[in-house]
C-alpha cells in the first residue's frame, strides 16, 4: 500500500541565542511513514522531540534537513498558500482542548469556521456543523453553548468534530488525552478508533503514555532525544521491545495493582543501573 505520509531523514535544529549560543539539535533523522487508515503511535518523554515532529508535518515548524512528502508530493516547506488547501487533507487535535477552541464564538461558529473558509455556503456550513456534534456523541442543544460550559471530554468531542470538519485523510493527535481522567480518556480513545472506522482517516497520535499507545494504534514509533530508536507492530513492541528506553517506558506505566506496582519500580531500578554501568567509563 502506498504511504499517506512519509517523513525521511527529517531534521531541525534550533539556533542559539543570547549569550547561550549552542545550537539545539531537536530532530536528528527520523524517518517513518503512515499508511491511509492507520494509526501511528508516537510515543516518548518530554522533550524527545515528538511534539516538534507534529509540528513539522503540520507546517507549524520548519525543518533543516530531510523530507515530508504526503501522497507523494513534498511538502516540507509548503507555502502559506499550499498549506491552507492541504488543510482540507491534514487537520490537528491539540492537548488542550480549551485553549485551541475560541471562547468567544458559539460551538456551532467553531465548527462552521473552517468550512466557511474553504469556501462552503454559511448555511450548508451550520447544517454540517449540527451533523458532526451528533457524529462525536454531543447533545443537540450543544450548538449555541460556549466552550466554557462543557467538561474537558466534552470540550475534546467538539476539538474532534472541528478536524474532522474538512473531511481530512490524516490528523495530527497531540497528547489528546493525556489532559483528561481516565474514564474520559477511555471514551475518547473509543471515538478515535470508531471515526477511524466509519472514514478511513489515518492518525499520527502523539503520546508519552505507551498503554495509550496499546490501545489506539497499529504501530509505534519509539523518540528518545531525538531519534527513533524503535518501531513496529504495536503488539510486538509492547509485549517484546528490543529498547531498553521502550522497556523503561512500559515499567514507567502504572497500574492499580500495589504488587504489582512494587515490582516495576524494583525492574525499573535493575534497568537503569545497568544502563549506567554501559555507559561508565
Amino acid at each position: 500500500m502506498t504511504a499517506l505520509l512519509e517523513v525521511e531523514d527529517l531534521r531541525l535544529t534550533y539556533p542559539g541565542r543570547g549569550f547561550r549560543r549552542r545550537s539545539a539539535e531537536i530532530l536528528k533523522g527520523i524517518s517513518l511513514s503512515i499508511s491511509p487508515g492507520e494509526t501511528l503511535g508516537l510515543v516518548g518523554e518530554s522533550g524527545s522531540g515528538k511534539t516538534t515532529l507534529g509540528r513539522a508535518v503540520l507546517g507549524l515548524a520548519a525543518p533543516t534537513g530531510g523530507a515530508i512528502r504526503f501522497e507523494g508530493r513534498d511538502i516540507t516547506h509548503a507555502s502559506p498558500r499550499d498549506r491552507r488547501a492541504l488543510a482540507r487533507d491534514i487537520q490537528v487535535v491539540f492537548q488542550d482542548p480549551y485553549t485551541s477552541l475560541n471562547p468567544a464564538l458559539q460551538i456551532a461558529d467553531i465548527l462552521a469556521e473552517p468550512l466557511i473558509a474553504q469556501g462552503t455556503n454559511p448555511i450548508e456550513a451550520r447544517r454540517t456543523a449540527l451533523t458532526l456534534l451528533d457524529r462525536v456523541g454531543m447533545p443537540s442543544n450543544s450548538a449555541e453553548r460556549y466552550p466554557r460550559e462543557f467538561s474537558g471530554g466534552q470540550r475534546q468531542r467538539v476539538a474532534i468534530a472541528r478536524a474532522l470538519a474538512l473531511r481530512p485523510k490524516l490528523i495530527v493527535c497531540d497528547e489528546p488525552v493525556s489532559a483528561l481522567d481516565l474514564t474520559t480518556q477511555a471514551r475518547v480513545m473509543d471515538l478515535f478508533i470508531e471515526l477511524q472506522r466509519e472514514t478511513g482517516v489515518a492518525y499520527l497520535f502523539i503520546t508519552h503514555d505507551l498503554s495509550v499507545v496499546r490501545h489506539i494504534s497499529h504501530r509505534v514509533a519509539v523518540m528518545y532525544r531525538g531519534e527513533l530508536v524503535e518501531t513496529g507492530d504495536t503488539a510486538v513492541v509492547t509485549s517484546t521491545p528490543s529498547h531498553s528506553y521502550t522497556r523503561d517506558l512500559l515499567l514507567a506505566a502504572p497500574t492499580p495493582d500495589p504488587d504489582r506496582q512494587r515490582e516495576r519500580r524494583e525492574a525499573r531500578r535493575e534497568l537503569r543501573a545497568a544502563q549506567a554501568a554501559r555507559t561508565a567509563p
